[in-house]
């Protein structure tokens, strides 16, 4: 069978394989990105893919209007409860000739653009749930939808409920006062991996070691000032809350991860047992049947949905300036092992993967959008600098694969060849609470949370733990989408 990991292995490291060609988004001024894609920017090569994803679908060719584009921006992000992104997006809108009438809330949206708002909440909290009927109801009738158009709205949805966990669990959040915010005091460094000089495949500049030691030192502390400017979610001016909560389940979400960071021997595992416990899994030469491969999913599945998360049953209180875009605003996250009656069978990667079906659907219907997504899949999973908590030679692959399958797990995805008794291995509990919370409840996420995990290792590489968030996330979306799709094709 062909692999996730041998599709992703056969990428190379992306220091090497992953270089630049678009200089419009290599050269652009710092002061024009945003403070969140300023983060991103601890990874350039990454970043580069980002940009030229996200530019692509809201400004490229493509089957939607450009205000339908930048409203489902808004939609998404209100589904998780991010201001900063819906108001980033709400003048991104204005500026796109949209009417201002729409922002006043979904009943004043034209029916066309309200008829997908149930797959916008489905794809968010529970992506399980989505059926061909409703792509078929999507695409019959008088206000209907072409399959090129759902395909770039799945795409678009998917992005920005996974940027919103990026935003949250990063511990940022913006001041909502017209997006005024802090820049970088000046143009962040595009150090490639390797250390060799611009990343950038049209002009490549190299410099002097002493210079690149200043260069890199450089950007490090200009990433920091980013992290520390923006205002923090566990500050007074966030909007979340938590009345409604159970007191129990409050504490349990809220206060549990930052224990970790008062007894980080209790809650947390160092480096070098970490990479002593990758070295071991390394060499292990057993090989598990499917049936005990099988079990083994079945019991991080039911561990993952026996950590403490928000009641289903617990009111939502909204922020005012999102409460016009959200419908049903109880309509959460359920955990896939706990579907009950539903009758929802495990999503089995061996039947329907993103490099053997959903990459061809979506590049078919929605021309170079699959290719733009397949590059940044992978500069996600694949972006190693050999190093963890300031340790060099370290091979992280296992430990990057056991978050990434994880994150899937947790939306009920099963990669067939994969032994998730590693996941027990690599990941402990308070790790696995914030990439949960990350993803299913990511509003939820506090500075504390953010600063209480992975207390050994560094900002960039907490980030990149994130960037894995959001890309498995935005991967497990589409799946779900693109299956039905398919399904409703055939």
């Amino acid at each position: 069978m062909f692999s996730a990991i041998d599709y992703y292995a056969g990428m190379g490291q992306i220091a090497q394989d992953c270089s630049s060609t678009d200089t419009d988004i290599v050269d652009m001024d710092p002061d024009d990105l945003d403070q969140v894609t300023q983060v991103i920017g601890y990874h350039p090569r990454y970043k580069d893919h980002f940009l030229h994803t996200q530019n692509f679908i809201m400004k490229g060719d493509g089957p939607l209007p450009y205000h339908y584009r930048y409203y489902l921006a808004i939609i998404a992000a209100a589904r998780h409860q991010c201001p900063y992104l819906v108001k980033r997006y709400e003048k991104e809108f204005i500026n796109q000739g949209g009417s201002s009438d729409w922002l006043n809330g979904l009943e004043y949206i034209p029916p066309k653009l309200r008829a997908i708002y149930d797959i916008n909440k489905i794809l968010a909290h529970r992506p399980w749930l989505l059926r061909k009927e409703h792509i078929e109801r999507l695409t019959k009738g008088k206000n209907s939808w072409s399959l090129s158009e759902v395909v770039h709205a799945m795409v678009l949805l998917s992005h920005f409920h996974s940027l919103s966990s990026f935003v949250f669990s990063c511990g940022l959040t913006q001041k909502l006062d017209g997006l005024s915010s802090p820049k970088l005091k000046s143009a962040p460094a595009e150090i490639a991996p390797n250390g060799n000089g611009v990343a950038d495949g049209s002009r490549q500049t190299t410099t002097s070691p002493i210079h690149q030691q200043q260069l890199q030192l450089q950007q490090q502390q200009q990433q920091k000032t980013v992290l520390g400017e923006i205002s923090l979610n566990g500050s007074s001016a966030n909007p979340i809350d938590n009345s409604g909560v159970g007191a129990t389940e409050a504490a349990a979400l809220n206060g549990y991860l930052a224990t970790a960071q008062q007894q980080p021997q209790q809650h947390g595992i160092c480096v070098e047992a970490l990479m002593e416990r990758m070295k071991v899994l390394s060499q292990k030469q057993d090989e598990c049947s499917e049936a005990e491969l099988s079990n083994r999913f079945k019991n991080v599945e039911m561990q993952t949905a026996e950590l403490p998360a928000v009641t289903p049953e617990a009111a939502v209180v909204l922020p005012p300036i999102i409460s016009q875009y959200v419908d049903d605003p109880n309509f959460t996250y359920q955990d896939f092992a706990r579907r009950g009656a539903e009758n929802i069978n495990t999503f089995r990667i061996q039947d329907y993967s993103w490099e053997d079906h959903g990459y061809s659907l979506v590049d078919g219907l929605y021309n170079e959008v699959g290719t733009f997504l397949d590059e940044k899949f992978r500069a996600a999973y694949n972006l190693t600098y050999f190093t963890m908590g300031g340790i060099k030679n370290v091979d992280t692959s296992k430990f990057r694969r056991a978050i990434w399958n994880y994150i899937q797990c947790i939306y009920g995805i099963r990669h067939d060849d994969y032994d998730y008794g590693e996941v027990n291995q690599l990941l402990v509990r308070p790790l696995k609470m914030f990439i949960k919370t990350a993803c299913c409840f990511p509003e939820r996420i506090t500075t504390k949370d953010y600063d209480s995990v992975l207390v050994e290792l560094q900002d960039s590489e907490k980030v990149h733990v994130n960037l894995m968030i959001m890309e498995a996330r935005n991967q497990a979306e589409l799946l779900y989408a693109l299956r039905e799709i398919m399904r409703y094709m055939t």
